[in-house]
């Protein structure tokens, strides 16, 4: 078996880059898209409670929905494609990054938002200044969470001609090409693992970081 997904590496390198490259550029959209709105909704949610809750309990929702119901189902409305297969992969990976921000923010002491306003902070100045940056932490556990998860996701994109890696995942076990297959799941996982651990670096990094400067405002 591996040296057959080795072969099939060698003897079709320039459709992997091409598969490799198209899950990249699916993947980035989606989390461009999925950050945008998440990091707006999750800020806006902390200031109106019932929002948090009703979008909330909407994502989580969504959330549970099978993924290849999910693609099929927005076949029918934006058509085969790219498109297609943004818009599921968002809907899936808005919620860790909506929730993490909005209990990232949530969580930063009272008194320290005290604090800063006493010394004349306005609202825009706390958030910016002082919430985000403290919540930065849990909100980067979020995105590392929904970029891993769209990664793993843009392999099921191919099923309605989105394209990416999980093209030869399915022409793999439609010829019942074992190898083939494989080798579009292991450049999946590699390429998971490979951002799992970056992105667990700055997120630690972020941790040390703020943590450290809290240490040294205590001594």
């Amino acid at each position: 078996m591996i040296s057959d997904v080795i072969k099939i590496y060698s003897e079709r390198s320039a459709d992997f880059v091409q598969y490799f490259l198209q899950h990249l550029t699916l993947v980035m959209t989606a989390v461009l898209f999925i950050t945008i709105i998440g990091l707006t909704l999750g800020i806006i949610m902390t200031y109106n409670r019932q929002l948090a809750n009703v979008v909330l309990a909407v994502t989580g929702f969504l959330y549970t929905i099978p993924s290849i119901a999910m693609f099929g189902f927005l076949v029918f409305i934006t058509g085969i494609g790219n498109t297609s297969a943004i818009i599921a992969i968002a809907i899936y990976g808005i919620l860790p990054l909506v929730r993490n921000t909005y209990v990232g923010i949530k969580e930063v002491s009272p008194n320290v938002i005290e604090a800063a306003t006493g010394m004349g902070s306005t609202p825009v100045q706390l958030l910016f200044r002082i919430q985000l940056p403290l919540a930065a932490p849990v909100i980067m556990a979020g995105f590392r969470t929904t970029v891993v998860m769209t990664i793993a996701l843009g392999g099921i994109a191919s099923f309605i001609g989105a394209g990416g890696l999980g093209v030869p995942i399915w022409r793999g076990i439609a010829v019942n090409n074992r190898a083939l297959t494989v080798a579009g799941s292991l450049l999946i996982a590699l390429l998971a693992v490979t951002v799992d651990a970056l992105l667990n670096l700055v997120e630690k990094y972020m941790r040390k970081k703020l943590y450290g400067k809290q240490e040294r405002k205590n001594i």
